[in-house]
């Protein structure tokens, strides 16, 4: 299981405590393999695209108006995160839907 998401992300830490076993992928430091970003965007389109972070409040007129999958892999941390790979299949966040359909109750 791997976990993409920031070192220092509180949310991320919650999920990594819940999920032993999973290994973090630090996007800043590691990036996201393209195809990942890909799929990840096929399922979850542009809710995968953190429109409230300080770095998109950050970012002007045309830079928000490039390629979502360009701005995330140019600004990582415009990635809503975690994103979750387990067993194929990808969530996003650390919601309730998630950790349920995680066995985490």
């Amino acid at each position: 299981m791997l976990i993409y998401g920031l070192k220092n992300c509180d949310t991320c830490r919650k999920a990594l405590k819940s999920l032993p076993d999973a290994r973090l992928v630090d996007v800043r430091a590691d990036g996201v393999d393209p195809a990942v970003l890909s799929r990840a965007w096929a399922q979850f389109g542009a809710d995968l695209l953190n429109t409230r972070s300080t770095t998109w409040r950050g970012l002007d007129a045309a830079e928000r108006a490039g390629a979502p999958l360009e701005l995330i892999a140019q600004y990582p941390a415009l990635m809503k995160r975690p994103l979750i790979e387990a067993g194929g299949e990808f969530y996003l966040g650390w919601t309730p839907a998630t950790r349920q359909a995680l066995g985490l109750g």
